[in-house]
């Protein structure tokens, strides 16, 4: 893969203890936490009824989402979108595994409807009207460096910007012994050719011995399942520097970023 290149317009965050991205920036620099954070996202995309039913990780696409585009000040309708998400929801998957095996009948078709994995992207879209195209993918512990290819491919092609989302929530019954994942993380990157913000560079380079990520932010939520994500976000809440991430059982995304 060729290097790759972008600007990062906006970006959102969100995790427990931290929930913003000026935040988790003020608490890479200075260890400082903000007093009663909320411990759940509050979409102000959704209806109010929708608002308490959505499940988190649907909650904390579209916070980090909104908040992304808000800080580019871009319309969210005009953005192409890609959702990266190691896992989906593992709770509901949870709930729908021990539900089939005991009472298949009993099975709710909403809570069924949340569960699959494009279930984000389309809150989102329906949330904003966007007709924008929206994927979702997910490659285990590449999922976030697979989705900012993802992105900046579409930007090399012909997008002009490009919103990526990234998230993971909790574990739950069986599946969390194979699908470890503690916490709510989330995180979204508004990427442009020419807009204004730091130029990021991505190329793939062979793996090489990988070292336990120990910035700031890869440290605080290093147990959810999108953690692979951490190393590029203490990066920007830095302002430069280089993020190793992993692309592939082979290959590294080597993330470079510079104001």
């Amino acid at each position: 893969m060729s290097r790759l290149e972008a600007k990062v317009e906006g970006i959102g965050f969100w995790t427990r203890g931290l929930p913003s991205w000026p935040a988790a920036r003020e608490f890479a620099s200075s260890g400082a936490q903000p007093a009663d954070a909320p411990a759940r996202p509050s979409p102000q995309l959704l209806p109010a009824n929708e608002r308490r039913r959505a499940p988190e990780t649907v909650a904390i696409a579209l916070e980090v989402a909104m908040a992304a585009c808000e800080a580019a000040s871009r319309d969210p309708a005009s953005l192409p979108s890609v959702f990266a998400s190691t896992h989906g929801e593992l709770a509901i998957t949870d709930y729908m595994c021990t539900t089939l095996a005991a009472d298949p009948r009993a099975l709710s078709p909403t809570r069924f409807h949340n569960s699959v994995h494009n279930a984000a992207a389309g809150y989102w879209t329906i949330g904003t009207g966007a007709m924008q195209p929206a994927n979702a993918i997910s490659a285990y512990t590449a999922s976030f460096a697979q989705g900012l290819i993802e992105a900046l491919t579409q930007l090399h092609d012909d997008a002009d910007a490009v919103l990526l989302v990234a998230y993971d929530g909790q574990s739950a019954g069986p599946l969390a012994k194979m699908a470890p994942s503690e916490g709510l993380l989330g995180g979204a990157l508004v990427l442009s050719r020419d807009g204004a913000g730091p130029r990021l560079s991505a190329r793939l380079v062979p793996v090489s011995t990988r070292e336990p990520a120990s910035g700031p932010l890869a440290r605080f939520a290093s147990a959810n399942a999108m953690a692979p994500m951490l190393p590029l976000f203490d990066v920007l809440a830095h302002g430069a520097g280089t993020a190793v991430l992993p692309a592939s059982a082979a290959h590294d995304l080597l993330v470079e970023v510079n104001p």
